[in-house]
């Protein structure tokens, strides 16, 4: 038997071996039980791979983000079997991996009911303790089809290779976990002691080695889904589930999960009063109630500010326009799915809901002649926009149809772009920070394969000085292959919240495209006519979004600054209503927004209405504090100071405020 040399890959550590012909990976790897599966050539492989001379080839931890992913996509393997196992009749559709679970479509008579999805577990782990074997072959399109005649959804995948990911919406993309790049493979799942077929599902793989290398499970919920996410399908009923490295991990990933469903914005926005979505409006169009618009309107404010600190300028442009001015920018050519039909006025001619503001930021800079003395030129815009998003994937306010971006467009010489990208990051990351959020990593995405405007030189020009002025930032800085937009790359500031979870918010992207499709010219120092380079910039993203996600962050408990009512006045009796009142009014000549409670519920029912609505304030006053002129300052954690003078209290709520304490 012949030798075989192959390197084995650790980080950066490389280690020469040689080994007999036959080695699979498993055998290089026999002696760590944490590895579930190899990379070999940068090719991810299943532990049963035959090695060939030469391979590089380096292991994929249980616990590594690949490591996990294998492990959700082996676990849903298992739940389709399980679901065929109780239910013969049932058709499947896809089952990829997903952010911190799994999914896998089906196709079934009736929904899946609460006891449905308890037996479909249970089943599911007397599977993975009976160490099934996930064994791979290679099957030509005719066996395929050959052998999952009975699976529709199967047969429509089979050919689709590389192709199947041609769908509207990421489940599509999703259904290439389902085929091979240039060949068919089915796993079959096999008993451990007879090695009879169990069950087998077409699928490109890898798979973790055997079913007891699933270390912790869990299912938990079903949904309706449209097959391959077109409507124009048939709707199929989704089991969602997750899959860890260990019970200590799907333990804590279950924790959060609980914590995230207390402070599920939507939740939170009904008890707080803040804001709906009235049916009569339809999906993702939200209204905003008082107290909602009291917030968004503070967020508004204090972002106005720091704008106009930095050398922004204020735009405003319509919500609705001709559609010449999208086929110029070419988002008619590639962004038309995102955009609601046209409305065709003025003796045929169409008209569009702007999906966003770029284009006519350009027009304002087009409205006249300008000189390289106005740049860099900043132009900002709370703008309105609207986005037509499927009615499966709108969700709350963080995904809806009706959405405003705090918008900007900067417009600079080729010289000025390092200097203004750095700054501009710079101004995200602070005023993120002062929202309270401090935890970010930076993600730079770049050209997508087939859907891109503008030359090769253009985009790697534009991604080496986005990667420039990130690395400035002393921040990770992650890379996205193919996530940038059509026109240019960007930078998008990834934010951790207060339970863990990653917000994608802003986005810096440069443009060479744009100036050139719409002939931007400025007169440089020379007299030359010159194109101006743009920088697209949205700060929180969308107001909306942003709402969403501070709502999550502080769990519905905002910082005083940002809190919809930051006082509350409680009085021991009636009698104590005009002293409060008084108090209340010095508040708000101060700009605080302060109530009290004058209805006919009892001292101790008011306290507990304040702390439900999570006001930061309460200010409680009977016979002694009218007599010495103090209240008893009660705060948000149930904590109460007593006899604290009148001044004393406006002066700590107001320092609060002014200060931005995140209480």
């Amino acid at each position: 038997m012949s030798d075989l040399r192959v390197t084995v890959q650790h980080a950066e550590q490389r280690d020469d071996r040689v080994v007999a012909t036959g080695t699979t990976a498993a055998d290089l790897f026999a002696a760590d039980r944490s590895v579930i599966a190899a990379r070999v050539g940068g090719r991810q492989r299943d532990l049963a791979y035959v090695l060939a001379d030469g391979d590089v080839v380096e292991p994929i931890t249980v616990g590594s983000p690949d490591g996990r992913a294998i492990v959700r996509h082996s676990t849903a393997h298992v739940v389709a079997q399980a679901v065929q196992d109780l239910f013969p009749k049932a058709k499947l559709g896809i089952g990829p991996p997903i952010q911190n679970g799994f999914y896998y479509d089906f196709d079934v008579e009736k929904p899946f009911s609460a006891e449905d999805l308890k037996a479909i577990e249970k089943r599911a782990r007397e599977i993975v303790k009976a160490g099934q074997k996930f064994s791979r072959r290679v099957v030509s399109d005719d066996e395929a089809r050959a052998e999952l005649a009975d699976e529709p959804y199967k047969l429509e995948l089979i050919g689709l290779k590389s192709g199947a990911g041609t769908g509207d919406e990421a489940d599509a993309s999703d259904a290439s976990v389902e085929v091979g790049e240039g060949e068919l493979t089915i796993y079959d799942n096999l008993d451990a002691k007879s090695g009879e077929l169990c069950w087998k599902d077409l699928c490109r793989g890898p798979h973790v080695p055997t079913t007891r290398h699933i270390p912790a499970f869990a299912v938990q919920r079903s949904a309706a889904a449209y097959w391959r996410g077109s409507e124009k399908n048939p709707q199929l009923q989704r089991i969602y589930g997750t899959a860890w490295e260990s019970k200590e991990a799907l333990a804590q990933h279950q924790h959060m999960l609980a914590e995230a469903e207390k402070r599920d914005h939507r939740r939170l926005g009904a008890e707080l009063d803040l804001f709906s979505f009235p049916t009569e409006l339809g999906p993702g169009l939200a209204v905003f109630h008082p107290r909602g618009g009291a917030i968004r309107t503070v967020m508004e404010d204090y972002s106005r500010r720091r704008h106009i600190e930095a050398g922004y300028e204020f735009v405003n442009t319509p919500h609705i326009t001709k559609s010449t001015l999208y086929e110029i920018s070419g988002h008619l050519d590639w962004f038309a799915d995102g955009m609601y039909p046209p409305m065709s006025l003025d003796g045929g001619t169409d008209y569009y809901l702007k999906p966003m503001n770029c284009p006519m930021h350009i027009l304002i800079f087009k409205s006249r002649g300008r000189s390289y003395r106005e740049l860099p030129l900043r132009l900002f815009e709370f703008g309105t926009v609207y986005r037509y998003e499927k009615s499966g994937v709108v969700h709350g306010l963080t995904r809806v149809r009706g959405l405003t971006q705090d918008d900007a467009h900067l417009f600079c010489s080729r010289d000025q772009l390092p200097e203004e990208l750095d700054n501009t990051l710079k101004f995200v990351l602070g005023l993120l920070r002062d929202y309270g959020l401090t935890d970010f990593y930076l993600e730079l995405s770049t050209r997508p394969e087939g859907k891109a405007i503008g030359t090769d030189e253009e985009w790697v020009d534009a991604t080496q000085l986005l990667r420039e002025a990130a690395e400035k930032q002393g921040l990770e800085l992650v890379m996205d292959p193919g996530g940038g937009a059509f026109y240019g790359p960007k930078i998008s500031v990834q934010a951790k919240d207060a339970i863990g979870r990653t917000w994608q918010l802003s986005t810096i992207q440069v443009d060479f495209q744009m100036p050139q499709r719409f002939e931007m010219e400025y007169q440089a120092a020379d007299g030359t006519r010159q194109r101006p380079f743009m920088i697209h910039r949205a700060l929180f993203g969308t107001i909306e979004r942003f709402f969403a996600i501070l709502l999550e962050h502080y769990a519905g408990a905002m910082p005083p600054w940002l809190a919809p009512v930051q006082a509350v006045g409680i009085p021991i009796t009636d009698d104590h209503v005009p002293y409060l009142k008084d108090i209340a009014a010095k508040l708000t000549a101060k700009g605080i927004r302060v109530e009290v409670d004058s209805s006919d519920n009892r001292m101790q029912k008011k306290i507990r209405d304040a702390q439900k609505q999570k006001v930061p304030y309460m200010l409680i006053a009977g016979d002694d504090d009218v007599a010495k002129g103090a209240v008893s300052f009660r705060y948000r954690d149930g904590s109460q100071r007593n006899g604290v003078p009148v001044d004393e209290a406006v002066a700590e709520i107001l320092d609060a405020v002014d200060r931005r304490i995140q209480v």
